[in-house]
């Protein structure tokens, strides 16, 4: 996603605009698609004069730019005269993207939450602050507690938001903060339900829930929950925790919990189910599931707990509405993609969506189709070496065919594969392999009529089939938050090697994931698509910084300011209804020279 200047000359008069454009994928290839039309940035040449001492009312969102045109005063100039071969700028720190996480996480209220939940002790740093500190970490720039004590917050404007110098921010703290904000986590969640519900409206009728999981980085040997299992992210090797996930339709996260990295997907659902009941009550919800949690015993519960489900099934129920596959009476919600209403074959009150995709059918059957000759070529090898006789031993032979069998799984199930040992009769006493391949096409045929094909399975009264559809495809929304979570907000691999420690972690992970799905909804309803990524890195290009100005008196003035945001910037800026701060702000006052021979060492200690 990227801005786009537009120029246009009508009259003579030149006229200058901008449009927020988007690359997506279609047919007939890569195509920009225009997401929103900015205008032209007002104010360019009249700017509103924000000062630092607005920057908690900006933070806040209680502050508009018609404020400071309408509430300031003309400011009276002052005049000094500078030295300017010896102006310079000192003290640069990132500020756009820790100033824009500040933002999300006031608006959410979680600066007023921590504040209230953690009580003050004897620490020199409140852990509220803390708190924040470490997810606006892992939200504008990923690392270990290590990395921000040591480099990352001196490199940021933190300092003067949050009034923590950077000398007080060491690794020892940091981690005593992950150790104060665990216990806060079901008041969290608890918080953010009522935040999401003033904020978006949201109404928590649906719940998504899926498992993902993790790696670590090491053995693990501390932390009980870490297990060896099936990993998501491709690395059997490690151990893991598998995490179950709670988002709402639009992608808000709302709670997790943490399991054993081999625990089964099946198994997580009731103990999740229990959770957010004790939290949010025995409220009549809908739960949407893939077919990773279904198993009879689970519905079952479901239904005894008077919730209802939309869930997706094994592949293999399809054999039970093989004549409705082949019937006509499709109906087509969206191009492409076909459903109907079916009846349970058990004669239960449950509905079945029958549901079916060009596109996924033309990417399965590519798939196996690769598969299937990749496959005929390597058994057709196999059969050659056991014909010329290089091959003759038999448990050799099972051997390769099952590697090929299982590198070629797609396709694996068309064929049968039977090794047999026959003597050789051109070498008494030797035997020679005789490989059969059987091809079965009745499971070609039957690949054929369903690729492409799955089915849903509910117990909410038969509504119109493409409402069901949309509210199945919101898993699409917890799918995306595992991929922010893993990519963008490195929730992985994990180095800590305590269980509570680790806990932590996920919770930062779980905060940082909130303000970045904020950010999405605060964009889309300003009309800047959701690209929060794109967004954090053009802000990337703010930065504070102090300019120092050597006046004629020999006395240094210090200013501290923010650079002005290029036009593509500012216009983001002015639709998000977030200034910068763009009055300097005075850090120290003029100290005089006492001899006109003081050295440069003592006037910069003084200053």
């Amino acid at each position: 996603m990227f801005l786009r200047p537009s120029v246009r000359t009508i009259g003579g008069v030149r006229y200058e605009s901008w449009t927020l454009v988007e690359s997506v994928r279609t047919a007939r290839g890569p195509r920009q698609r225009v997401v929103a039309t900015l205008g032209k940035l007002a104010g360019l040449d009249e700017e509103a004069r924000v000062g630092w001492e607005e920057i908690g009312r900006i933070l806040d969102g209680r502050a508009h730019q018609e404020d400071f045109f309408r509430s300031r005063e003309p400011e009276v100039p002052r005049w000094a005269t500078v030295d300017v071969s010896r102006v310079r700028v000192e003290r640069m720190r990132g500020f756009g993207p820790v100033y824009l996480g500040l933002a999300l996480w006031r608006r959410l209220g979680l600066d007023g939450f921590f504040n209230e939940a953690m009580e003050e002790g004897r620490e020199e740093i409140p852990w509220a602050t803390m708190a924040c500190l470490l997810t606006l970490a892992r939200f504008c720039a990923p690392s270990s507690e290590l990395q921000i004590a040591e480099s990352w917050y001196e490199k940021t404007a933190l300092d003067e938001l949050l009034g923590v110098p950077a000398e007080k921010v060491n690794d020892d703290r940091l981690y005593r903060g992950l150790d104060a904000l665990l216990p806060k986590r079901e008041e969290l969640f608890k918080h953010l339900q009522t935040t999401y519900g003033e904020l978006f409206g949201t109404t928590f009728d649906i719940l998504l829930y899926d498992v993902t999981s993790t790696y670590f980085e090491g053995t693990g040997e501390g932390n009980p929950q870490a297990q060896r299992g099936y990993s998501r992210d491709g690395r059997p090797d490690c151990v893991q925790v598998c995490i179950g996930w709670v988002v709402t339709p639009e992608g808000l996260p709302l709670a997790y919990e943490v399991f054993d990295g081999n625990r089964a997907d099946v198994t997580t659902v009731e103990e999740i189910v229990k959770a957010m009941e004790k939290k949010y009550g025995q409220a009549r919800r809908t739960w949407v599931m893939d077919r990773g949690m279904v198993s009879e015993e689970n519905l079952e519960k479901l239904r005894a707990r008077g919730a209802t489900y939309l869930v997706g099934t094994p592949k293999a129920m399809l054999r039970k509405f093989e004549l409705t596959l082949t019937e006509k009476d499709w109906s087509e919600i969206r191009p492409g993609v076909e459903v109907k209403l079916c009846a349970a074959p058990d004669g239960t009150a449950e509905t079945y969506v029958l549901c079916r995709s060009t596109a996924r059918r033309e990417k399965e059957t590519a798939i196996r189709q690769r598969f299937r000759k990749r496959l005929e070529k390597g058994l057709a090898r196999l059969q050659e070496s056991a014909r010329t006789g290089r091959l003759r031993n038999a448990a050799t032979a099972l051997v390769r065919a099952g590697r090929l069998l299982e590198r070629y799984r797609r396709a694996a199930k068309l064929f049968d594969v039977t090794v047999t040992e026959q003597p050789d009769p051109q070498q008494a006493g030797r035997v020679r392999l005789d490989i059969a391949v059987t091809v079965h096409e009745d499971r070609a045929q039957w690949a054929d009529l369903t690729e492409g094909c799955y089915l849903l399975r509910t117990n909410l009264p038969p509504n119109a089939p493409d409402q069901l559809w949309k509210t199945y495809m919101g898993l699409t929304q917890i799918e995306d938050a595992f991929r922010v979570e893993k990519h963008d907000l490195v929730l992985r691999p994990i180095f800590h090697h305590k269980q509570d420690r680790t806990q932590a972690h996920i919770l930062v992970c779980f905060l940082a994931l909130a303000l970045w799905r904020t950010l999405q909804h605060w964009m889309s309803s300003c009309g800047l698509g959701t690209a929060p990524r794109k967004l954090l890195e053009e802000m990337a290009a703010v930065r504070s910084m102090d300019v120092v100005l050597p006046t004629r008196a020999g006395q240094d003035v210090r200013l501290r300011v923010v650079n002005r945001p290029e036009p593509r910037l500012a216009i983001l800026l002015q639709h998000l209804g977030l200034p910068l701060p763009n009055r300097p702000k005075r850090i120290q006052n003029v100290v005089e020279k006492t001899h006109p021979q003081i050295s440069q060492l003592q006037q910069n200690q003084c200053l």
